[in-house]
């Protein structure tokens, strides 16, 4: 029965998708509907942020805050069971009418796979300070940001030239220095 499952969209209260979620698993164990309800999921991606102090941290953030997925067959007691979860405010859809993803729009929402992203603090014409390496100590204006190398690169001032120096992320911190 569960090959005949969609994805559909449920809204919540903001910050209650993760006990919406909880909650409709629980409810899916204690009545066994599990057939009816396979799957639930809140959409996540890591983060890696480079804070002030140039310390980085990974940080799980939601993709689609207020919103969790659903795989369910549409019957009158699934219905039942997510509409009256406590946080949940509807279905996406018109008239909050349940309304199944597409199979180019689940693949397209990235339902099956882990994605990863990188936050940066500094942009391109920020100060910044390098904290190591062979040029520990001088201060620059970020030119550009390679996020897949993850390293700057910065115009430092040399010998009364603006010479460029690529360097890692994790070796500048934002400066109000000149």
């Amino acid at each position: 029965m569960s090959e005949a499952a969609k994805w559909y969209v449920i809204h919540t209260y903001s910050g209650y998708e993760n006990k919406v979620a909880q909650t409709i698993l629980k409810v899916v164990d204690n009545r066994n509907l599990h057939d009816l309800i396979p799957e639930v999921r809140v959409p996540t991606e890591l983060v890696k942020e480079v804070t002030e102090s140039n310390k980085e941290r990974e940080v799980e953030r939601k993709i689609f805050p207020g919103y969790v997925l659903v795989k369910m067959v549409l019957t009158d007691d699934s219905w039942y069971v997510v509409r009256n979860t406590r946080g949940v405010t509807g279905f996406v859809g018109p008239a909050s009418k349940p309304v199944p993803l597409s199979d180019k729009e689940v693949a397209a929402l990235g339902v099956d796979k882990v994605s990863t992203t990188v936050e940066i603090n500094i942009k391109e014409g920020d100060r910044v300070k390098i904290s190591s390496g062979p040029m520990e100590g001088f201060t620059g204006e970020v030119k550009s940001i390679n996020t897949e190398d993850m390293t700057v690169d910065v115009s430092v001032s040399m010998f009364g030239r603006e010479t460029l120096a690529t360097v890692e992320i994790s070796k500048v911190s934002k400066t109000d220095e000149y």
